[in-house]
């Protein structure tokens, strides 16, 4: 008869395989996003590669084009979330720190104005209002994409428990020690969780700065549409959801890293 203390158990099997046998699935699952894009976007060349494209469609699905409207369409949407982070974290940290009602209603209510205005009427408005451009379309997607990060700011700063900001401060820390080494790498994954979203958001909006000529991938949709080139809709629109889901695995992992330890 066998004794119970060599019967192996499941924990000790798990232990025994190779790890890199174990951690296949959770590295399958972190590239799953990219596979599906370059699956895609592979299924999507191949398809334009087929058709006989007519002279208009010729000067827009090439390599030149595409590239510049693709790096127009990432600096506009990048630049936007990295001011919207520079502008919304400090907001939401003053409102978590103020006691009036009044100034967080006055700061929340501005940003919920922002995010429920259409952003297409945003865009135009400014541009009526101002001008049209590259900085029109940047300070369109900064008021549209503020409110995410300003919510989950405040929300990541009011979850830390107050126990450890007294602790903190039993300790001899200052407002500013503990808000810096305690309350923000604690509310760190909120914060990032609303930057993501602000990305996302960035990404998609990005596409209406072609009405107010800005560039980006909004002129390959909407000359598809206009001139009835499906093939350069089709492609445009394929792009814009691939670089959103891309942007939002990069943040994804950008959290993970960022994410301190046991949280």
């Amino acid at each position: 008869m066998q004794s119970p203390d060599l019967v192996p158990s499941a924990t000790t099997v798990l232990q025994t395989q190779p790890a890199e046998r174990r951690g296949m699935p959770v590295l399958l699952r972190r590239m799953m996003p990219l596979i599906v894009v370059a699956v895609v976007l592979l299924i999507t060349f191949l398809w334009i590669s087929t058709l006989e494209l007519d002279s208009i469609e010729q000067r827009t699905l090439n390599a030149d084009y595409i590239t510049a409207r693709i790096g127009e369409h990432l600096i506009l949407s990048i630049t936007a979330s990295i001011l919207v982070a520079v502008l919304a974290i400090p907001a939401g940290i003053a409102v978590s720190r103020s006691s009036s009602r009044v100034f967080r209603g006055i700061v929340i209510g501005i940003a919920n104005i922002g995010q429920a205005t259409p952003a297409i009427g945003v865009v135009i408005l400014l541009a009526i209002l101002w001008q049209t451009g590259f900085t029109t379309a940047l300070v369109a997607l900064v008021i549209y994409s503020f409110l995410p990060v300003l919510q989950n700011t405040i929300a990541g700063l009011a979850q830390v428990d107050p126990n450890i900001r007294e602790s903190a401060r039993g300790m001899g820390m200052t407002s500013g020690q503990v808000l810096r080494r305690v309350e923000l790498p604690l509310a760190s994954p909120v914060i990032l969780a609303g930057l993501r979203t602000a990305l996302v958001f960035a990404v998609g909006v990005a596409t209406v700065a072609t009405f107010i000529n800005a560039g980006g991938l909004g002129d390959m949709i909407i000359n598809g549409l206009k001139l009835q080139r499906y093939p350069v809709l089709i492609v445009g629109a394929v792009l814009v959801a691939a670089i959103a889901v891309l942007i939002d695995w990069a943040a994804s992992v950008v959290e993970d890293i960022v994410r301190p330890k046991g949280l």
